[in-house]
């Protein structure tokens, strides 16, 4: 009997945690402190630590720590700020919101990253900041992007969302840059139950300008010294179940690993293109995406053998109408063709292995049925 197998089932993880979970958001509510209180605190020393960083600022969700780093940052009008068009667009949302304007540069076609090679010459006078994307929970090429913007004097500001815990040559990802920001959603490998968001930094006069910003702004209440901010806080119901679950990552990035592992051995030879080799801790498998040339048959396919996935994202950035005008003139071609080619199977850490066998059997059926033509990765 073929199980059906959802793409994502954010309960196991709640139901495996339920007591101290439970606990925890009742000694909150108990406690009559629901705003930037011990559970915040606390939370933001331990994520500091796990990090390898200084300091860990709580924030309302990921899209906010991108926005207030830019704020940190000086970002505005007239600036501009170097990102990818393959994840989904906040980052470059961001550097609107600043009134800056997002210059998109093309992605590794094998790492999906940020390419490197192609960083140096989208940079001008104009350049305020690079934001890189850690996508699918692997470590951009850190090492030679910082050479590039140290070289140009220009700051870095790492997107984290997706990356909770991967490591570049032993280094935490976000300790690379100014910062890294990162996202709680509850999909990701370090999820809350609601929003949250963090940005990490090893500067004292950052970290202490990111707090003012995520609370108006104030020097101290209803005093402003920083133009800007906003309200954008980590609450501390948020905070003290991320609390619980924070000691948790190690492991289940390590389940994440080996169903990745179990998915490219059995998947090796059936044609689709597989996620590329990564060092060890250089990836954290967020996200597990194949490329098919045939993309929207396989995926078809699988939901008709009781497999969900996704697509992330269906939509380059500079395909979308209100960034139409940055688009470069040349196209992304990376961009785009994985735009037109991945699909993303279940991971997460709570799949059983029956389920795990129950995907690669299909996508193998599918595979064989179908006959696709698959993409060859270079």
């Amino acid at each position: 009997m073929s199980l059906n197998v959802p793409f994502g089932d954010w309960k196991r993880q709640y139901e495996h945690l339920r007591a101290e979970l439970d606990a925890a958001a009742l000694r909150v509510m108990r406690s009559g402190m629901y705003v930037l209180g011990p559970e915040t605190r606390a939370f933001e020393e331990a994520f500091a630590a796990f990090c390898g960083a200084r300091y860990a600022i709580g924030v309302g969700n990921g899209t906010e720590a991108l926005a207030l780093a830019l704020v940190a940052l000086g970002v505005g009008p007239g600036d501009e700020v170097i990102t990818v068009a393959n994840a989904a667009s906040y980052d470059a949302l961001v550097a609107l919101r600043c009134g800056a304007r997002p210059v998109f540069v093309d992605v590794d076609a094998s790492s999906y990253n940020l390419d490197p090679a192609l960083l140096e010459a989208a940079m001008t006078p104009r350049t305020k900041a690079i934001m890189p994307v850690h996508l699918y929970g692997r470590a951009a090429d850190m090492r030679a992007i910082m050479r590039i913007a140290d070289r140009h004097g220009v700051p870095v500001i790492e997107d984290c969302a997706q990356a909770h815990g991967a490591l570049l040559d032993e280094r935490p990802v976000g300790t690379w840059g100014v910062c890294g920001c990162f996202s709680f959603y509850p999909s990701k490998n370090l999820g809350a139950i609601g929003d949250g968001g963090a940005v990490i930094t090893n500067d004292a006069a950052f970290a202490d300008k990111l707090r003012k910003l995520r609370q108006y702004g104030w020097q101290r209440k209803y005093y402003i010294s920083e133009p800007g901010g906003g309200n954008s806080r980590l609450d501390e119901i948020q905070a003290a179940l991320l609390n619980v679950k924070l000691p948790h990552l190690p492991a289940w990035n390590e389940r994440r690993r080996e169903i990745a592992r179990m998915y490219t051995e059995q998947l090796a030879d059936t044609g689709l293109s597989l996620p590329a080799p990564a060092a060890d801790g250089a990836h954290v498998h967020h996200l597990y995406v194949v490329c098919s040339t045939e993309r929207d048959a396989l995926q078809a396919a699988l939901r008709e053998y009781g497999v969900a996935t996704d697509i992330h994202y269906p939509q380059p950035s500079h395909k979308e109408a209100i960034f139409a005008q940055y688009a470069p003139s040349g196209g992304l071609p990376v961009t785009e063709r994985l735009a037109r080619e991945v699909l993303s199977l279940p991971i997460y850490p709570e799949m059983t292995d029956d389920e795990v066998d129950a995907v690669i059997a299909a996508v193998r059926r599918a595979v064989k049925t179908r006959a696709p033509q698959q993409h060859t990765a270079t």
